[in-house]
């Protein structure tokens, strides 16, 4: 493989299978049946094995990094307490593609383990991460933890239709996971490089 050669990286937490059939299941009630024969959603539901709360999106990198990265994640892959379900969200909020639920950290464990991370994996490969402001001071943007369901369909709108309760569900998470993204136009495929598990620190 060439040395130029790129990847494109992301660090996630896989929910448990139930917790992701559940989120799976409520956004199929939530978004209904096409309609007409051979209708199509607005919005393209995402198959629950493929749904994963991000933590650190690297983007494009030498396939090189994933070596780099490895040894980062065995030493500050640390605990994260219990996260909880929250609201739906439309993402970006002002023209959304996305439809989501919002995950609660109330240990504030999840941020510090991005926060962490996102530091030590610029270290180890030159990686700059995206930066949110903190008064005159630059820093890591702060995670805004969710889990992508669906995504849109061409544009389409969809954020002005009413949707029901998210599941009262909860889960700790157990792992971190380097997956490689495979880009296609029926969607994306999500390969998995590294996987740790969340420890003590």
């Amino acid at each position: 493989m060439p040395r130029t050669a790129t990847a494109r990286l992301f660090l996630a937490i896989d929910p448990p299978a139930r917790t992701r059939e559940q989120l799976a299941a409520w956004a199929r009630g939530a978004l209904g049946p096409g309609r007409g024969r051979g209708a199509t959603r607005p919005l393209r539901l995402l198959h629950p094995d493929l749904l994963h709360l991000t933590i650190c999106f690297l983007g494009a990198r030498p396939v090189a990094d994933v070596e780099r990265i490895a040894p980062v994640l065995d030493e500050f892959a640390t605990s994260v307490g219990e996260l909880t379900v929250g609201a739906p969200l439309w993402l970006p909020p002002r023209r959304p593609r996305t439809l989501a639920v919002e995950l609660h950290d109330p240990s504030g464990d999840l941020a510090r383990l991005h926060e962490v991370l996102s530091a030590a994996i610029a270290d180890a490969t030159g990686w700059v991460p995206e930066a949110g402001t903190d008064g005159s001071r630059a820093r890591v943007k702060r995670l805004r933890p969710h889990i992508t369901l669906a995504r849109m369909r061409n544009g389409a709108a969809g954020r002005d239709r009413e949707l029901p309760p998210t599941p009262a569900l909860a889960f700790t998470p157990t792992d971190l996971v380097l997956y490689r993204s495979w880009l296609d136009p029926e969607g994306a495929a999500y390969e998995p490089l590294v996987s740790v598990a969340l420890v003590p620190a």
